[in-house]
């Protein structure tokens, strides 16, 4: 491998006390808490075998049945590499023989649960047909699947496994084979994770080159093209879609050497972390990136996706180990403390799909049996391995990345190291030696970039001088001796981070940690929606945020003082408007509403804002109090949960919004929920520069309600228009079709955004 350092194996890492460990155990609960069989519930279905439990609800009752199956076998051979339970070894065994019985059904080499019209979709890959009809996402659960697979043989031990995967990646490779390099990239529209990664990882185990061929197959030149030129082609693109994309470039640069896959991997590292990248380390809005200099419109309560976050740590870890660089343990940390950490609750072990940055807003939870989101599979992964970034090593140097409670077992030094400490508080760590290593060896310890000075060290109570500067390694060379304890401080304060394009939009941080204005807690019906409803919270009401008024921004910092008895703690003094604001850390506010992004005005901007923001204010939230249901045009998620389907239409960008369109005769038609004996409207976005040859007819439950003609109606804005939706439409239903059709040689759209509302109160006279 063409690297300079490398991680251990999550078996030489062991977590001590800590709320790492706290997650990881309650993840290990919630782990033997699901039924193996109700996960395989649709794999022995499709295959015709009699499924042995009943079906889960949300995303595996859907389209995407089955990629929880394959985070799951994940996470197990995760734990049990981990931890070396046996319990987690038996599940392991158990589904992959279950697995192996309903792949021999198959007799092609095919296992997954996918629905029949998905894999019907993959298996017409071999007569060209490319469209991959009437799928949502076949090629991303198959990943899933091959990639758990594959983890059971590796982490879990199971060799079964190994037959099972390298039969479903021949298949994969088969049904592939035949595709031209235009099939290919119109195969490639269509998500398909991390695939190319996990053919790669087989090739590198097996050497057989057929599933490095294959890979190949998953290159979309679309988007790694312009990469490879250095080019910032992120923005309206699908974020989670992109980032395994270039964790397989990382792998594949491992294995072969290729060069390019390696500019890749960190021109593409480089700009999401430097300009795509919220305070807490996750990215996204809507789970699609957005110009840079956009982020202070794009606050909302679907921000930084925890799948997001959970890849773009997969691929640190890869540019971690080609060249040792401290602003890589800064992501980590950035992002491990401020968004993984709390996207695990800790009453019952669930897993958040965003995390919302929506001032005044909270964090939505899953529910055990009835979500299944990507991020919940995602999320019971990322709880059993965060062990695998706390220590990296060459051949006789040892990188401390991460100042996390662990004992370390480096087998091949015979060195057994224990880090112990309560970082951030007190702000410090210790290393005890508790063997001596065969040979000598340097310490390589991070150094912070925002370490507020050098790092101190002690060796045995004693000062230890030592070279350090923030957002490097200090080096610590001694001879080791069992028993040997070199204590490091890591000098921290308060600092302020400026969001991208909004200068006056802030963030406040105290060392490695983000913190957030707790408002007091949500009310746990809200915490953990009763359905697999991810937006449920979306227009929840919020708490009302303060602003820092400060006449010299220079002073904000010293106005924010430590609460007495409360560590990380801290209250503003006398910038708060119209009240003070408690400051807490933010992975410590599970249930409560908080705000991490703060306005920061001059006296006079305060008096003004305050009777803007009200009005508007009033305006949003009378706005949201009517809307029912909203549906985003062109985004795969919106699209999907709302049941679109389409003939003749095309979606497409427009500055930083998707739409959708249908052309000559085409249509296009989804499903919107509406509520039964209130007057509702169907509100549709339109941009006012659209004309020529667009009449359309708009139409509910295959009635026309309705016929609009776009010809330049409000030139260089967008605008709006409310249809009103006819009552016997509406009347014991729950949902209604929606339908845009087009006429002959005409075009409906483009549509930019849509939602069923309720219809405002008549006003009038007599």
């Amino acid at each position: 491998m063409p690297g300079q350092v490398q991680t251990f194996a999550l078996s030489e890492v062991q977590l001590l006390d800590s709320p790492f460990k706290q997650n990881m155990e309650r993840n290990a609960g919630f782990l033997l808490f699901l039924d193996p069989d109700r996960l395989l519930h649709n794999t022995r279905q499709y295959c015709g075998l009699e499924p042995k439990g009943a079906l889960y609800g949300g995303w595996e009752a859907r389209g995407v049945a089955g990629q929880t199956l394959g985070h799951y076998l994940t996470a197990l051979s995760q734990q049990y590499a981990a931890t070396g339970d046996k319990r987690f070894r038996r599940r392991i065994d158990y589904i992959v023989s279950e697995m192996a019985e309903c792949q021999q059904r198959y007799g092609d080499g095919y296992i997954g649960a996918l629905p029949p019209t998905e894999l019907a979709a993959l298996r017409a890959l071999k007569q060209g047909d490319v469209r991959l009809k009437d799928a949502w996402v076949p090629w991303y659960t198959e990943h899933k699947v091959l990639a758990g697979l594959k983890d059971a043989w590796v982490l879990g031990g199971n060799a079964q496994a190994r037959s099972v995967a390298l039969k479903l990646a021949d298949w994969v490779d088969a049904v592939t084979a035949g595709l031209t390099p235009a099939q290919q990239a119109t195969m490639l529209r269509t998500e398909f994770g991390g695939m190319s990664e996990t053919l790669v990882e087989l090739y590198a185990l097996t050497g057989n080159s057929r599933y490095l061929e294959t890979s190949r197959r998953f290159y979309d030149h679309a988007v790694l093209d312009p990469l490879l030129a250095g080019h910032d082609d992120l923005p309206g693109k699908h974020a989670n879609t992109q980032i395994p994309k270039i964790i397989g470039e990382a792998r594949r640069y491992e294995v072969t050497g290729d060069a390019s896959s390696r500019q890749i991997a960190e021109f593409f590292w480089g700009l999401v972390v430097d300009d795509y990248t919220w305070v807490i380390g996750g990215n996204s809005d809507r789970e699609h990136f957005f110009p840079a200099n956009a982020a202070g419109e794009h606050l909302g309560p679907e921000t930084a996706e925890t799948c997001n976050t959970y890849n773009m740590l997969k691929l640190t870890e890869h540019l971690m180990e080609w060249q040792p660089a401290t602003k890589y343990g800064d992501y980590f940390e950035r992002a491990l403390y401020n968004q993984i950490l709390p996207s695990q609750e800790p009453r019952h072990a669930m897993f958040t799909y965003f995390v919302s940055l929506k001032p005044g807003h909270f964090r939505t939870y899953c529910n055990p049996t009835n979500s299944f989101w990507c991020c919940m599979g995602t999320g019971m992964e990322n709880h059993t391995k965060y062990g695998e970034a706390i220590y990296f090593h060459d051949a006789d140097q040892l990188y401390v990345n991460l100042f996390i409670p662990s004992r370390l077992n480096w087998q091949a030094e015979s060195l057994v190291l224990e880090q112990k400490t309560g970082y951030p508080d007190p702000a410090e760590t210790e290393l005890v030696f508790k063997s001596k290593p065969k040979a000598n060896l340097t310490l390589k310890v991070r150094c912070p970039a925002w370490a507020t000075g050098p790092l101190r060290f002690q060796l045995n109570d004693q000062p230890l001088a030592v070279e350090s500067q923030p957002g490097q390694f200090a080096e610590v060379r001694h001879p080791w001796r069992k028993g040997d304890r070199l204590r490091i401080t890591i000098p921290m304060g308060l600092r302020i981070e400026s969001l991208a394009g909004a200068p006056d939009k802030v963030a406040i941080l105290y060392g490695p940690l983000v913190l957030a204005g707790d408002f007091g807690p949500v009310p746990e019906s809200k915490t953990y929606p009763n359905s697999a409803d991810h937006t449920a919270n979306d227009r929840a009401a919020t708490a009302k945020v303060p602003f820092l008024v400060v006449a010299d921004r220079a002073k904000l910092l010293a106005s924010l003082q430590p609460v007495s008895g409360e560590a990380l703690t801290f209250r503003t003094q006398g910038i708060g408007q119209p009240e003070e604001v408690t400051l807490r850390p933010f992975n410590s506010l599970p249930y409560n509403y908080y705000n991490v992004y703060w306005d920061v005005l001059q006296p006079a901007q305060w008096q003004q804002r305050q009777r803007e923001l009200a009005a508007a204010a009033a305006l949003r939230r009378a706005d949201e109090l009517r809307i029912v249901d909203e549906l985003h045009p062109g985004e795969q998620q919106s699209e999907t949960d709302h049941g679109l389907s389409s003939q003749q239409s095309e979606t497409g960008d427009f500055g930083e919004r998707k739409w959708r369109d249908a052309r000559n005769g085409g249509s296009f038609t989804f499903r919107m929920k509406v509520l039964d004996s209130v007057p509702l409207n169907l509100r549709c976005t339109y941009w006012g520069d659209d004309a020529g040859g667009r009449t359309f007819d708009i139409l509910v439950e295959g009635q026309r309600i309705a016929t609009q003609t776009l010809d330049r109606n409000h030139p260089g804005e967008f605008f709006e228009v409310e249809y009103p939706i006819p009552a016997e439409l509406l009347a014991g239903k729950t949902s209604v079709k929606v339908s845009f059709q087009a006429a002959a040689n005409s075009m409906a759209g483009g549509l930019f955004g849509c939602a069923t509302v309720k219809a405002p109160p008549k006003t009038g006279g007599l």
